[in-house]
C-alpha cells in the first residue's frame, strides 16, 4: 500500500493515514473566542479523510495573537467555546484534533492579512509587541520591547496555561508554534535574535528560551496524549538559522519527549527571497529526520499532488505530510488521495453516494 494510506502513530496517538492537514490562520475570532466560521471550517476538516486536523495559531495571551481577529486561549470564554466546538465536532468524527499554540512576539498587532494586506495596527488598536530584541520585523513594523527574565518567565507561565485550558477543552494533541519569525522562532533566529546575554549568541544560547517554554508545556502536557513543535528549517537568509541547526533543535525537542516535529520556513527577515514551488521545504524536512531517525517528521510546502506527497515520503524525506491550501480548495482532498493511491474511500455514510464509483461513471 501507498505509505500516505498507511495508518501510523505518533506516540500514543493512533492516525488512519499519514495526511495532516496544517494549521492556518483563518482571522475571524472575536476577542480570541471562536465563531460559527469556526464550526463549519473545523466540520469540513474534520471529515476530510485526513489523518489529523491541526487548529490554526492560538495565541497565549492577548499581547500573543497575530492580529486582531486571531483566536486565542487564556480565558474561561474562550475554552468554553473550544470545547464546545470539539464536543459537536466528536458528533461526526473521530479524526484527532490538534491545537496550536504560539505567541506572535515582534509580529504581533496586526490587521487581519485581507486587510492592508495584515499589516500591523495602528492608533488604539494596536499593542506592544516584544522579542529578544529592539529589532523590527521590517520597515513600518514596531520595535519590538526586548524581553527579560521576568518577561520571558511570564509568557513560560501563559504557555503553560493555554496548554493546561487545551487539555481540559479535550484536545488530542498540542503543537509549539516555534516557526514563521513568531517569538519562539525569532529567539532561533540569529536574523532577529542579537542578545548578548545566555539566551543570544550561539545555537545553544537562542534555544534556551524555547526550549524553557517547550519543557514547560511538556511537563504538564498528559503523557497520554501526543505533542509536537512545529519550527523553521531555515529562514532563507545569509544570517539565518541552519538546516543543520534546526536539526540540533529537533534533537532537543525529541530529548523532552516531543512526539512529532514539523518542519517549515521563513518569516525572520522581511527581504527574504523565498522559493516557493512544490515540495520546496523538504530538503529542510529530510535534514531534520537525518538527525532524528526515530522522531516522527511532518513535511510541509506546497505538496498539492498524491504523487508529490507519496514520493516525499518514499524519498524518507518525512513520515507524515501537512497539506493547507489544498484542503481550502478541496476539503475532500485527503479522501480523493487516498481512493487515488488504494482505489478505496472511507467517505462518511452521508457523502458515500458521491464516492469511487459516482465519480467514475
Amino acid at each position: 500500500m501507498a505509505l500516505l494510506a498507511q495508518s501510523t502513530t505518533v506516540g500514543p496517538l493512533s492516525l488512519t493515514n499519514r495526511i495532516i492537514i496544517a494549521p492556518m490562520c483563518m482571522y475571524s475570532a472575536i476577542d480570541g473566542v471562536a465563531t460559527p466560521f469556526h464550526a463549519q471550517h473545523l466540520g469540513r476538516l474534520a471529515l476530510s479523510g485526513a489523518g489529523l486536523v491541526i487548529i490554526e495559531a492560538t495565541g497565549v495571551s492577548p499581547q500573543g495573537r497575530i492580529s486582531d481577529r486571531c483566536l486565542g486561549l487564556w480565558n474561561d470564554a474562550q475554552e468554553e467555546a473550544l470545547a464546545r466546538l470539539l464536543r459537536d465536532t466528536r458528533t461526526y468524527s473521530d479524526t484527532p484534533i490538534a491545537l496550536q499554540i504560539g505567541h506572535a512576539g515582534r509580529k504581533a498587532s496586526t490587521h487581519a492579512i485581507w486587510i492592508n494586506g495584515g499589516a500591523p495596527l495602528t492608533g488604539e488598536a494596536a499593542w506592544s509587541v516584544c522579542g529578544p530584541s529592539p529589532i523590527p520585523f521590517g520597515e513600518n513594523w514596531p520595535t519590538p520591547q526586548a524581553l527579560d527574565e521576568a518577561g520571558m518567565q511570564a509568557i513560560i507561565d501563559q504557555f503553560v496555561e493555554t496548554a493546561k485550558r487545551a487539555d481540559r477543552a479535550g484536545f488530542d494533541a498540542v503543537e509549539l508554534h516555534c516557526a514563521h519569525g513568531y517569538l519562539l522562532s525569532s529567539f532561533l533566529s540569529p536574523v532577529a535574535n542579537h542578545r548578548d546575554d545566555a539566551f543570544g549568541g550561539s545555537l545553544e544560547n537562542r534555544m534556551r528560551f524555547p526550549l524553557q517554554v517547550a519543557k514547560a508545556v511538556r511537563d504538564v502536557w498528559p503523557k497520554s496524549k501526543a505533542l509536537g513543535a512545529r519550527f523553521n528549517g531555515s529562514d532563507w537568509s545569509d544570517q539565518g538559522i541552519t538546516p543543520d541547526e534546526a536539526a540540533v533543535f529537533g534533537q532537543a525537542l525529541a530529548a523532552l519527549g516531543y512526539d512529532w516535529l514539523h518542519v517549515s520556513s521563513g518569516g525572520n527577515d522581511a527581504t527574504a527571497k523565498i522559493s516557493a514551488q512544490s515540495a520546496y521545504q523538504l530538503p529542510f524536512a529530510k535534514a531534520v529526520k537525518a538527525a532524528n531517525p526515530d522522531t516522527k517528521i511532518i513535511g510541509v510546502g506546497l505538496l498539492k499532488t498524491a504523487e508529490t506527497a507519496e514520493e516525499a515520503l518514499q524519498a524518507g524525506s518525512a513520515d507524515l505530510i501537512a497539506v493547507a491550501r489544498a484542503v481550502l480548495d478541496n476539503p475532500n482532498w485527503p479522501h480523493h488521495v487516498v481512493a487515488e493511491l488504494t482505489g478505496t474511500e472511507a467517505l462518511p455514510h452521508p457523502y458515500e453516494r458521491a464516492g469511487l464509483a459516482w465519480r467514475s461513471r
